[in-house]
């Protein structure tokens, strides 16, 4: 049987998928091991149980100068920044993308600042955010918002604009005005689409996030990467980064399940 034919069960699938990671995790052991080896007091490569005390100090002690726990303020400082800018980028591109993919008019006089805005790197306007709204919470949301936001409704105006004319037209045909087609006709085919264009937000979202962090504030994920780095906290470093990797997965597979429980049609019974 051809590669291209095989269709691997769940099992199977989620074995495969560990072989990488199981790779990756044994090649760090050795390249670390082998630095220790030559250097016991190597910082660059931390062996897990030096990893484990670096974590335990900010998980289980609390702050002397504020009484907190670092490693939860951080996650919920950064998972509250996330949300929140996650919520609003997806409201806004659900509303644009539905009105400019559904509205000709709308999508030719809005469709070129939509691009435009799209292919402005964020990285570039995170000056002009700290500028113009401070060096709060809104400009770092705000980042999140105008990098994952614009490509969201790009994606999802070009969706909803190729949905089948023969809907629209039957829908006019049943007396449908242009509210009643966008609400009726194209959100619900469009909310999986919504979901998959998030899915892939994620990545570029906690990117906003962290360089947001990293330059203006004073707790946070980001913020705890780029304030121990300067001490070489491997220790520190690496359990943060698998932190928010973690985070991450959890998000896309919560979405994935969500989607295809609200919307199995989408994705077909191979699914």
């Amino acid at each position: 049987m051809r590669w291209v034919n095989r269709h691997m069960r769940r099992n199977d699938r989620m074995i495969a998928g560990a072989v990488p990671i199981l790779a990756l995790l044994v090649l760090y052991l050795v390249m670390a091991a082998q630095r220790h080896a030559l250097n016991p007091g190597d910082k660059i490569l931390p062996l897990p149980d030096a990893m484990a005390r670096g974590l335990s100090a900010l998980l289980f002690q609390a702050d002397p100068l504020s009484g907190h726990f670092l490693f939860w303020t951080d996650t919920f400082a950064s998972l509250e920044r996330l949300g929140l800018g996650l919520a609003l980028a997806t409201l806004s591109a659900l509303v644009a993308g539905l009105v400019l993919g559904v509205l000709p008019p709308v999508r030719a006089t809005l469709g070129p600042l939509v691009t435009g805005i799209a292919v402005i790197p964020p990285i570039a306007l995170l000056p002009v955010l700290f500028i113009a709204l401070g060096l709060g919470e809104t400009a770092k949301v705000a980042l999140i918002v105008v990098g994952i936001a614009p490509p969201m409704i790009r994606d999802l105006t070009d969706y909803v604009a190729s949905l089948p004319r023969e809907q629209i037209i039957k829908a006019q045909t049943l007396g449908a005005s242009s509210w009643q087609i966008m609400i009726r006709v194209a959100l619900p085919q469009a909310m999986p689409r919504l979901i998959q264009a998030v899915r892939l937000a994620l990545g570029p979202a906690w990117v906003f996030l962290i360089s947001a962090e990293a330059i203006a504030s004073d707790t946070g994920l980001g913020y705890r990467i780029f304030l121990v780095r300067r001490y070489l906290s491997m220790d520190v470093i690496i359990p943060y980064v698998a932190w928010i990797a973690l985070l991450a997965i959890v998000m896309d597979f919560a979405l994935a399940q969500a989607s295809r429980r609200l919307f199995p049609w989408a994705h077909g019974a191979s699914h």
